[in-house]
């Protein structure tokens, strides 16, 4: 299955200092692949969160990152397996430590490149599989000079190996595609029950400041509005699972007009397929058959293509 999109001309990102020497670079408008990523400064050189999903956006990403004037980047984390968040990992290694969650490793290594077959007309360059240095199953602290950078698994959620990178100092959360600000949250991969857990989690560590995968810097709010979609998903699939009806089905008629601002809403059908899987007793993140239910989110979309600006 592939879905047309076409290729922009430049790179459009933004770079905001959300505490003092940490950075979000965003990728307006963070609809498909169109990823954020994180900088933790110190006084050698600096933790890179992520690294976008092309040659030239991994490339711009680098040379903002060489304006900072704060040192190579020696410590490069990626929040989950998704090549729109590491198939620029090529760019900063072999200098950078990679570091993921162990199943991430695992996944990058099954997937490899298959996420540009889904859009084949995106110039995604020289891009190539770098898989983890650095694995771990639960937790782990990352010294950024002073810094102190908490890993937390908090997956299955938006994949398997969701991590994020929590500054308990600065109280700023980068989340991943766990949260994703003013698009759908998209859950094939991952779970609907471990979502809201991961979401009151992250809830409890009471940030000031979350960077999500994908969207604008947003604060706490971001929980409730995750939530509210979540609980709706669960709800919607609930009532629609018993009756027979098909996640495209109860899609389609279901209300959804609250989330009408969000972003790439035609990610509700995979999102309720999640949610069917579980109801019949799957584990999360048991595999679905992707290149069925994208089918099934174009004819949502009307027929129209996923469309991706990377």
């Amino acid at each position: 299955m592939t879905v047309a999109g076409p290729a922009v001309a430049s790179v459009a990102a933004e770079l905001t200092e959300v505490a003092d020497g940490v950075f979000a670079y965003t990728q307006p408008n963070g609809g498909w692949c169109l990823s954020n990523a994180g900088i933790v400064t110190g006084p050698d050189g600096l933790l890179l969160v992520d690294t976008a999903a092309t040659e030239r956006r991994a490339r711009a990403l680098a040379d903002r990152i060489s304006g900072l004037r704060a040192g190579p980047v020696r410590t490069l984390v990626n929040t989950h397996h998704h090549g729109d968040h590491t198939f620029g990992n090529g760019i900063f290694s072999p200098s950078a430590t990679v570091i993921a969650h162990e199943r991430a490793r695992q996944e990058m290594a099954e997937t490899g490149l298959a996420l540009t077959g889904l859009w084949p007309d995106v110039r995604w360059g020289d891009i190539r599989v770098v898989l983890p240095d650095v694995t771990f199953a639960h937790e782990l602290t990352v010294h950024v000079g002073e810094r102190r950078a908490e890993l937390l698994h908090v997956g299955p959620a938006h994949s398997t190996n969701d991590i994020v990178v929590w500054l308990p100092h600065e109280r700023v959360l980068f989340a991943g595609d766990v949260l994703m600000s003013t698009c759908t949250p998209f859950l094939l991969f991952g779970s609907v029950t471990g979502a809201l857990d991961a979401v009151a989690r992250l809830r409890a560590l009471r940030p000031r400041t979350v960077v999500c995968g994908h969207g604008p810097v947003t604060g706490p709010e971001i929980f409730d509005a995750t939530e509210r979609y979540l609980r709706r998903v669960a709800e919607v699939a609930a009532e629609a699972y018993p009756q027979g009806r098909t996640p495209l089905e109860a899609a389609r008629e279901s209300d959804w007009s609250e989330f009408a601002h969000l972003l790439d809403p035609e990610r509700v059908v995979g999102n309720l397929h999640r949610a069917y899987a579980e109801l019949a007793g799957g584990p999360p993140g048991t595999p679905l058959p992707v290149a069925g239910v994208v089918a099934e989110m174009i004819e949502y979309n009307g027929g129209r293509p996923l469309t991706c600006l990377a």
